[in-house]
């Protein structure tokens, strides 16, 4: 499950996590356009990470809540960084009685999928840690400014189900919560993306992203971990993540992204999308709320920071 032949098997990674200074309990409301679920067979192509099928069951509690779940516990072996400064990051997978797990199965051409994002979403990262004989994962980290982090490990242990774990993570300083303003356009380098759809809570979601790069549409995508993009959601109010999957039939190197995805609840969002092209992975990032979410065509445009 790692060629580029098989990309529609993949996921846009949909995660859903806390915003520290933009927390905001309230609904889901519309980005731009308009689209209800979806048809039976397209819902059945957006199975989660979570345990739900999109489109064909009640969302169950959304991971990454906890360090424990499912008999298994991500312990860190620390968890305080110096802003601005690169250093690793090393934690285990351990079971219930004590034992590192040293199995995984490989999901999107990695066996760890870690991403850490600053508590007001300012600083988001997606990294894949290498593991070694004693089930020690380690990788490099950077926490770019100071304030309180959350790191996620997603994995699916052998002859298990897919868990996803959640930890915090402290870069001590002066800490300034980022404000955001609504937005479904976002520009990062000579690219510029456009989230189109509409979020209903407990339903399944049709969600469209469209890249262009200098006014034209892009339409030669690179396959980046098995898929044409991966979309993270941060919402406030709570730490939870939530995965699911593309429309299976509309896989294809762009310029549009298409994919249904299941939030369990209203609240305010900050969207990342990771993509591919020339070489070299981008994220472009957009935040939805509830109110005055933006309309179709809205002029707002992020400046690759969702402010």
């Amino acid at each position: 499950m790692n060629t580029a032949g098989r990309l529609s098997a993949y996921g846009v990674a949909l995660a859903l996590v806390a915003g520290g200074g933009w927390v905001i309990g309230s609904a889901v409301g519309p980005f731009a356009g308009q689209a209800g679920p979806p048809s039976a067979e397209a819902a059945g192509h957006g199975d989660t990470h979570s345990g739900t099928v999109a489109g064909t069951r009640q969302l169950e509690e959304p991971a990454g809540l906890a360090s424990s779940r499912g008999g298994y516990t991500l312990t860190p072996t620390s968890t305080t960084f110096t802003p601005g400064a690169v250093a690793p990051f090393s934690f285990k997978i351990v079971k219930s009685d004590g034992t590192a797990v040293t199995a995984f199965d490989v999901e999107h051409d990695k066996r760890m999928h870690l991403i850490v994002v600053r508590r007001d979403t300012a600083d988001f990262q997606h990294v894949h840690p290498e593991m070694a004989a004693d089930g020690t994962w380690t990788v490099p980290l950077r926490p770019a400014q100071p304030g309180s982090y959350r790191a996620f490990g997603d994995f699916t242990p052998t002859g298990g189900e897919n868990v996803t774990l959640g930890v915090d993570l402290a870069a001590p300083g002066d800490f300034q919560p980022a404000k955001y303003q609504p937005s479904t356009v976002s520009k990062v380098d000579d690219y510029e993306v456009t989230l189109g759809g509409r979020l209903t809570p407990g339903q399944s979601s049709k969600v469209t992203l469209t890249v262009r790069k200098g006014g034209r549409e892009v339409t030669d995508l690179q396959p980046y971990l098995g898929a044409y993009g991966h979309l993270v959601a941060l919402r406030g109010g709570d730490l939870a993540y939530l995965h699911v999957h593309p429309d299976e039939s509309n896989a294809k190197p762009g310029p549009v992204i298409t994919f249904f995805a299941e939030v369990p609840s209203t609240g305010t969002y900050r969207l990342f999308l990771d993509f591919q092209h020339e070489g070299k992975v981008r994220t472009a990032d957009f935040t939805v709320s509830t109110a005055g979410a933006p309309e179709t065509g809205s002029t707002h445009v992020d400046d690759g920071h969702g402010r």
